[in-house]
C-alpha cells in the first residue's frame, strides 16, 4: 500500500479542480467542496526544489484519479511555488503536474495564496513571512501582486536540536524585512508593517518563534488559523474563483 493510499481522503463526488502545494516537508492537495484531500510527507525536495518527481507524481496521480475520474476536460490544477523559484524549477513542476492530464495548470506564488486565505480584506500593501521547513520567504504584496521578495535557504529543519533556539530563522526573516524596507521607495513596506505582518507556514505554529519575531520587528503579527495549510487553502480559494470565472484568472 502506497503512502497516498494510506493518507488519501476521497471526495464524495467528482471535482473539477485541485490545489497543490509541494513543500519541503509536506505535500498538500485541496479540492473545492472536499477540503484537504492529502497531507503527507513530501518526496525528495531540496530547499523547495523537487529532486525526484516520481513519488510526487505517484501521489498526485492517485489523487487526480480519485478526484477527476477519467474525464479531465475542463479540469484545473492550481500549483503553488516559492515566490523566487526560477523559470526552470517552475517549468519542471508544471510539466510534472501536466502529466496528470488536467486541461489547465495555473501557477500561483505561495505568498499570494497564503494572503488569499489569511490576509486582511481589501487591497493595499501586505508583508507575508513564510516560515517553512527548509526555506524562509518574505514577500511584499501590493493589491495582491508581488512587488518584491527575499528568500533565505534556512528553515525549521536547520534549527539546533534540544536547546529550542529559534535565533537563526528569526534573524533571517528580520533581516529580509529590513532589506525590503531599506530598498523601498514607495512607502509600501512601512504601510504593510503598520497593518501587521502575515505569518504562514509551519513555523507560525511555533509560539516561541513568532513571539521573538514580533519583538525583533516591533510589529504585530497576523497568524492564520491552521497556518501550515494556509497556502494550499488560499490556492484553493483562487482555484474556486478560476473555476467560476475561467477567463478572469491571471498567472503569477
Amino acid at each position: 500500500m502506497t503512502l497516498a493510499h494510506q493518507a488519501l481522503r476521497k471526495p464524495a463526488g467528482a471535482v473539477r479542480g485541485l490545489a497543490v502545494d509541494i513543500g519541503s516537508s509536506r505535500t498538500r492537495v485541496w479540492a473545492p467542496g472536499a477540503g484537504v484531500l492529502a497531507d503527507v510527507p513530501s518526496g525528495p525536495v531540496t530547499r523547495g526544489r523537487v529532486t525526484d518527481a516520481v513519488p510526487h507524481q505517484r501521489l498526485l496521480r492517485e489523487v487526480a484519479d480519485a478526484a477527476f475520474g477519467e474525464d479531465r476536460a475542463g479540469t484545473v490544477v492550481m500549483l503553488c511555488h516559492p515566490v523566487l523559484a526560477g523559470p526552470e524549477e517552475r517549468a519542471a513542476a508544471r510539466r510534472m503536474v501536466a502529466e496528470l492530464g488536467p486541461a489547465r495548470v495555473v501557477s500561483v506564488h505561495n505568498a499570494r495564496a497564503a494572503a488569499a486565505y489569511a490576509g486582511p480584506a481589501g487591497g493595499g500593501p501586505l508583508l507575508v513571512v513564510d516560515l517553512g521547513a527548509a526555506l524562509t520567504e518574505v514577500t511584499l504584496l501590493v493589491d495582491g501582486r508581488v512587488q518584491d521578495a527575499r528568500l533565505a535557504e534556512i528553515g525549521l529543519d536547520d534549527l539546533p536540536d534540544g536547546d529550542g533556539s529559534t535565533a537563526p530563522v528569526v534573524h533571517a526573516a528580520a533581516e529580509m524585512v529590513r532589506d525590503l524596507w531599506r530598498r523601498d521607495r514607495t512607502g509600501a513596506v512601512l504601510g504593510a508593517l503598520r497593518r501587521g505582518v502575515l505569518v504562514a507556514g509551519g513555523g507560525a505554529l511555533r509560539m516561541d518563534l513568532t513571539a521573538r519575531l514580533a519583538l525583533r520587528l516591533g510589529v504585530r503579527l497576523r497568524l492564520a488559523n491552521d497556518p501550515a495549510t494556509s497556502t494550499v487553502r488560499g490556492a484553493g480559494l483562487l482555484l474556486s474563483s478560476t473555476l467560476r470565472h475561467p477567463g478572469a484568472a491571471r498567472r503569477d
